[in-house]
């Protein structure tokens, strides 16, 4: 027997696959497994079939469906390729299931695909056909109609055994056996060939022959007609004379050489179609080649095109970037410039509103500096005009007008002026001195020597203290009341930063009253600053010149010369007693003394007051005499000792005070309605009504009604009664007038 086998005697199996998810890809691994189990041991070759619908229309970018015959053949050809192509990669999961046999791969084109199925069976005389069922019931078989396994498996020709593999059983067409010729061998080849011929087939060539498919993917030329055509290994293996000796032979095996004359007839009849084969087959090369040339180029071209499109969409894409780009800096340019037009408008009405402020300005300097020629004019009439208000040790003091303000005018003696520089330097410090119970200095004219203070109405306290100019004698309450103010004047002095001042002639007639008859120490211009406080037990003589007044001068100072800030005390306690007895300082010390000491303090009180608190009264004058010791070391502390004492003195003295004035008869209104008291910060109610603040916003926090008329309050919010306020203040203004 020859090497050599005909088609005829070589045995394939084709399996029908489908691919995807879901039950269809099953049913095609379930075929395809089956068939490599069954019939892969008497098969040569394994085929796999897909049927791909027929291409009538090619889609474009936009969405349309263009038909093929409007189109080139070319891009018909490149767009069929390019979905067979696609249609390939079908078979590459069922490859694995084939292990190490042959398997071949076929895509066929139809719109029905038992019957591209079929006609393929008949035609190329396959032996053995599997497909795989999806439907496992009977339900969906008859609502979806007869599918293609079933198709197949009725219509098949009796020369193929077709397989349906479900899930659950095998259904089989098996082949006639008398159907069979001697010919049918040269039929199929035949037949074959015919198909190769028809409308589809080149493509059916195509796609049947694994290696040309790669190979115009790739877009290369073909090396042999046989090559480009039949590449499969079971049809078509040789072309040529190759194909007539096989069928010499074979035919010579079926006949036997008793039918030489048949066979002689039959190898030229089989020449004579190989030669009319080749012949079709070589035209269909050149067509080939020509077709792949075309193609070539057409790729070419698109890759060129392509390249182009790249091109010119970087450059849209850039120059698109670049007109943002553009229009973003217009945008900010133009922001800029609205918002640099928007600055400019306002600083040109800043400059107008400037401008209209300073022509204002300088109008209103033009009328201040008439006016204050005017006044400065009125103030020098004026002072010229007045009497000298008092007379002092460093200077005589004047009583005039500043911007409408009363002032006192003190000018220095001509022989202070002599100490210029030390003049300045006490006006500098004293001109930071702010305290409510020290003369306020307003300003200094150190070339006339000059000082302005705040004009004080009540005078000096000697003058109240000896009733000189007809003046009405203080109440006990506002004596404890300026003692306890002068003290605090004096403790601001002491505790000065960073040195202490020393006043130096502290005395009744320094110590002023202004129209409320609260108390300042004024008269600050023999004050002394100390740089190293000197303690209370050393003796140290500094000043060989003594400045103050005599009775009120420390006697420690005296002898010594040295200053100290109890030298000051020792002026207060002397100022305490004076306000008690009213007398001159004169021995007034020595009598207090020994007035304690026999019982009889209360003789020595002023008698123009009768209702001294005798016990407040004599603590009061053992604390003056305790600050009238004649050694500093013996005198007690002014901030720990003696303002302490003070302090709850004037508290008692203020108490008496209210109750005093409570008890003066007052208008009804005055009256808190809660508290039957008069009211020092009346508050008007929601019901109309007037109350003491804190005692109708303790009413508020318990009740919802009027304490007067019971009824529900709408709000709960206190407006101020300013006028009732001011009334009350006079009125008690009244009251302290008449009893002082």
């Amino acid at each position: 027997m020859s090497t050599l086998i005909s088609v005829a005697a070589m045995t394939s199996v084709a399996v029908a696959v489908n691919g995807g998810p879901g039950s269809r890809g099953n049913g095609s691994r379930r075929a395809v497994r089956w068939a490599v189990e069954n019939l892969s041991a008497d098969a040569d070759t394994l085929i796999l079939i897909h049927v791909m619908p027929a291409i009538t229309s090619i889609p474009t970018p936009s969405g349309e469906q263009i038909p093929i015959n409007e189109l080139d053949a070319n891009v018909v050809e490149l767009y069929v390729q390019d979905m067979r192509a696609k249609f390939e990669q079908i078979f590459l999961p069922f490859k694995k299931l084939c292990k190490t046999l042959n398997v071949e791969t076929l895509v066929l084109e139809g719109k029905n695909p038992a019957t591209v199925l079929l006609r393929y069976a008949s035609e190329l005389g396959i032996k053995s056909l599997v497909l795989g069922s999806c439907f496992s019931n009977c339900i969906l078989r008859k609502l979806r109609g007869p599918g293609v396994p079933s198709t197949v498996l009725r219509y098949a020709p009796d020369t193929c055994d077709v397989y349906v593999i479900s899930r659950r059983r095998l259904r089989k067409k098996s082949t006639n056996p008398s159907s069979f010729s001697k010919t049918s061998s040269r039929h199929w080849f035949v037949t074959r060939r015919k198909l190769t011929e028809g409308p589809n087939g080149i493509n059916e060539q195509i796609s049947g022959s694994s290696t040309l498919g790669s190979k115009v993917r790739k877009i290369f030329g073909a090396s042999s007609l046989s090559e480009l055509s039949f590449s499969s290994s079971q049809a078509f293996t040789h072309q040529g004379s190759t194909n007539a000796s096989i069928d010499q032979e074979s035919y010579h095996q079926n006949l036997g050489d008793n039918n030489q004359e048949t066979l002689t007839v039959k190898s030229c009849n089989s020449m004579a179609s190989t030669k009319s084969e080749q012949a079709e087959v070589e035209k269909l090369r050149l067509e080939l080649q020509d077709a792949v040339s075309m193609y070539e180029r057409a790729c070419e071209e698109l890759v060129h095109t392509q390249s182009k499109v790249q091109i010119l969409s970087s450059e849209c894409i850039e120059e698109r970037r670049k007109v943002n780009a553009a229009l973003e800096r217009e945008g900010t340019f133009r922001k800029i410039a609205s918002e640099e037009k928007a600055k400019h408008l306002e600083t040109m009405e800043e400059v107008e509103v400037a401008k209209n402020l300073l022509a204002i300005e300088v109008n209103g300097r033009q009328i201040a500096e008439l006016h204050a020629l005017k006044e400065s004019s009125e103030n020098r009439k004026s002072l010229m005009n007045s009497s000298q208000a008092t007379r002092g040790g460093y200077g005589k003091v004047y009583k005039g007008n500043l911007d409408h303000t009363p002032v006192a005018v003190k000018v220095i003696h001509s022989d202070a002026c002599d100490r210029k520089e030390e003049f300045l330097r006490e006006v500098e410090v004293l001109s930071h001195l702010r305290h409510p119970h020290m003369v306020l200095l307003l300003g200094a004219c150190p070339e006339s020597g000059c000082l302005v203070y705040e004009y004080m109405e009540n005078g000096s306290l000697d003058k109240h203290i000896f009733h000189q100019d007809r003046r009405m004698p203080l109440p006990w309450f506002v004596r404890f009341q300026i003692i306890f103010e002068v003290a605090c004047g004096l403790a601001f002095l002491h505790s000065s930063k960073p040195e202490p001042i020393v006043h130096r002639d502290l005395k009744p007639g320094n110590i002023l009253l202004d129209r409320n008859y609260v108390s300042k120490i004024g008269d600050v211009g023999l004050a002394k600053l100390i740089s190293d406080t000197v303690p209370d037990n050393i003796t140290e003589y500094r000043d060989s010149i003594l400045a103050g007044t005599l009775f009120y001068m420390d006697p420690e100072y005296q002898r010594t010369g040295t200053i100290r800030p109890k030298s000051d005390v020792y002026a207060f306690g002397v100022i305490i007693l004076q306000l008690l007895a009213a007398r001159h300082p004169n021995g007034l010390i020595l009598t207090v003394e020994n007035a304690i000491t026999n019982g009889t303090f209360a003789d020595t009180l002023d008698k123009s007051i009768t209702d001294w608190p005798i016990a407040e009264t004599e603590e009061l004058a053992c604390l003056a005499l305790k600050c009238s010791k004649l050694r500093c070391r013996d005198r007690p502390d002014l901030e720990t000792e003696v303002l302490p004492v003070l302090k709850r003195l004037a508290d008692f003295a203020d108490a008496s005070k209210r109750v005093e004035i409570n008890n003066t008869s007052a208008p009804k209104h005055y009256f808190c309605p809660i508290l039957q008291e008069v009211m020092e910060d009346p508050h008007i109610a929601a019901d109309g009504f007037t109350y003491e603040h804190r005692a109708i916003k303790a009413w508020l926090d318990r009740h919802d009604v009027s304490p007067v008329t019971k009824w529900t309050f709408q709000h709960k919010m206190l407006t101020p009664n300013q006028t009732l306020r001011s009334a009350i203040q006079e009125w008690r203004c009244r009251v302290e007038s008449s009893s002082n």
